[in-house]
């Protein structure tokens, strides 16, 4: 593959320049990402901590919760101190072994998003609609199968990506309108023709999309269905209770992630694609651990505790 590309590429560097064109808005975006990134690695860290701390939290539930959080602590990683820096700088450079690695790993984890997402939907499903079978499904060995088969997913759609889209020849202007390399936005720089590349990232990008969303969807319909059909109102809350959380976090992360990547002609409004993505490489990333330790019980008592015995 490092053959092919060598042979295509005329151009060793890119300029990213996302929001450029409205100077005042720079420093304040530079200040606004590097707050927003402290926020989101001492969120996630904590959401670790509290759920490592306490043994009771050391469920299949909670265990799918930390590792979200270490991957949303990854996952804006791989963005914001770059973006932060670009924003200060008013232009920031990325060489082009440093565009593809941002792009690959920045789709490695955000396919495992998607993924999780799924994964944590089917397991609110197992336990509010087979209760008595829950620790015998989700037993430890299977949840490992389910962390490791997402990240997995995550690995074939950004190998998939990253390679078809640097196949391409880069030999003209280098200035990608994104604050990062995001697949539609140096597609867009290149001069060879992009629709087989535009199909695959439609196709692929589109079948994760929709089946993730069909596992969380479906799981959701069961989950409502038996919570309506319970007899008390108490159980009928705490069941409601530790599901909102997930749904809202849901209902954020594919709401945005489907209008960027999942409809035709996502490559053509720049502007538009750059504020969406603020929504789901910083905005999200920070919001999970508040959605889940505001909405939970039991991550409040722990934390409670926590902090009693500090």
């Amino acid at each position: 593959l490092k053959g092919t590309m060598e042979n295509h590429t005329k151009v060793t560097e890119f300029i990213l320049v996302g929001f450029q064109s409205h100077p005042g808005l720079q420093v304040l975006l530079s200040v606004l990402f590097s707050t927003v990134y402290v926020v989101i690695v001492v969120g996630n860290s904590g959401m670790i901590l509290i759920i490592r701390m306490d043994s009771k939290l050391h469920t299949p539930m909670y265990f799918f919760l930390e590792n979200l959080s270490m991957l949303d602590i990854f996952y804006s990683s791989v963005i914001i101190p770059k973006a932060a820096l670009t924003f200060s700088l008013g232009r920031g450079i990325i060489s082009y072994n440093g565009c593809a690695s941002q792009m690959f790993f920045f789709s490695l984890f955000g396919t495992t998003e998607a993924f999780f997402l799924a994964v944590m939907a089917y397991d609110r499903f197992s336990a509010i609609c087979n209760p008595l079978l829950y620790q015998v499904t989700m037993n430890k060995r299977f949840c490992i199968c389910l962390l490791v088969g997402s990240y997995l997913s995550g690995c074939i759609n950004c190998t998939i990506q990253t390679g078809f889209t640097f196949s391409l020849s880069f030999c003209g202007p280098k200035e990608i309108n994104h604050f990062f390399c995001d697949v539609p936005a140096v597609m867009h720089v290149s001069c060879s023709d992009t629709f087989v590349n535009e199909i695959v990232m439609l196709s692929v990008c589109g079948s994760i999309i929709v089946s993730t969303a069909l596992v969380v969807f479906i799981s959701y319909g069961y989950i409502i269905t038996t919570i309506i059909q319970m007899p008390s109102a108490e159980s009928r809350h705490k069941a409601f209770s530790t599901c909102s959380s997930h749904m809202l976090a849901v209902c954020l992360f594919f709401g945005t992630v489907f209008f960027m990547y999942a409809q035709p002609g996502a490559t053509s409004s720049p502007y538009k694609s750059n504020i969406i993505s603020i929504l789901y490489t910083t905005v999200i990333p920070m919001l999970n651990p508040f959605i889940y330790t505001l909405r939970n019980k039991d991550v409040k008592e722990a934390l409670k505790k926590l902090l009693k015995r500090k």
